[in-house]
C-alpha cells in the first residue's frame, strides 16, 4: 500500500494532479482543498489513499493527514464512495465536516452536491461517536504539547486577546502542526487573531 508520493508536480488541476517520482507519472485524484494548498508548487509530498477494485486502481491524494483521515472515515460509511467523499472535501474543509458531524448539522452536509437527507443522517450516525472520541472534549489533552499550548494561551491573554478566541485559534494551530515551539504558536496565532 502506498502511504505517500514525493516528487515533481508535472500537472495540477482542481480535480487531479500528476506527480513524477522515479521516472513514473502518478495520476492522483485530489479535492479543491488540496488543490488550493498545492497550487503553484513544483515539488511536493502528497499523502495517498488507494482504491483498488476489479476494474480500476485509483489514487486519492491529500495535502495533510487530517484531510486523509476524514476521507477514510467518510468512505467507511455505507453509501459514501471515494468520489462522494472527495466532493465533500471539495465543498467543505475537514474541520467543517468534523464540526457538522459532531454537532449533527444535517443541513450543512446536505448542502454538498450528491448528499441527500438519508446519506447525511447516516454519516452523522456512523461517525459521530468516532469523531467524538478523536476530537471531542478530550481533544486538547490528546496533544503531546499541551503545556506549550497553555503557555501560548496565557501569553496571548496577557496581551489583551479574548481567551475563547485565542483557545480556538491555538487548537487549530496545534492540530495542523504538532511540534511547534511556544514562540511559533504565538506568532501564528497573532496572524489569525
Amino acid at each position: 500500500m502506498i502511504d505517500y508520493i514525493k516528487g515533481k508536480v508535472t500537472q495540477i488541476t482542481p480535480t487531479f494532479l500528476t506527480i513524477e517520482a522515479g521516472d513514473i507519472g502518478y495520476f492522483i485524484n485530489i479535492s479543491l482543498t488540496t488543490f488550493a494548498r498545492l497550487e503553484g508548487v513544483s515539488d511536493c509530498k502528497i499523502l495517498i489513499h488507494e482504491v483498488i477494485r476489479e476494474d480500476t486502481h485509483q489514487l486519492f491524494g491529500f495535502a495533510d493527514k487530517e484531510e486523509r483521515d476524514i476521507f477514510r472515515l467518510l468512505i467507511s460509511v455505507t453509501g459514501v464512495g471515494a468520489s462522494t467523499a472527495r466532493m465533500m472535501l471539495s465543498s467543505l474543509s475537514p474541520g467543517e465536516i468534523e464540526k457538522a458531524i459532531i454537532s449533527s448539522d444535517v443541513n450543512l452536509l446536505k448542502s454538498v452536491k450528491g448528499i441527500g437527507l438519508k446519506t447525511a443522517q447516516r454519516i452523522i450516525v456512523d461517525l459521530k461517536d468516532k469523531l467524538g472520541k478523536q476530537t471531542g472534549t478530550g481533544e486538547i489533552f490528546a496533544f503531546s504539547d499541551n503545556t506549550k499550548r497553555e503557555e501560548a494561551l496565557s501569553a496571548l491573554v496577557m496581551l489583551g486577546f479574548a481567551k475563547g478566541a485565542v483557545a480556538k485559534v491555538l487548537d487549530k494551530i496545534v492540530r495542523d502542526e504538532r511540534n511547534l515551539s511556544v514562540e511559533d504558536m504565538i506568532k501564528k496565532a497573532l496572524k489569525n487573531l
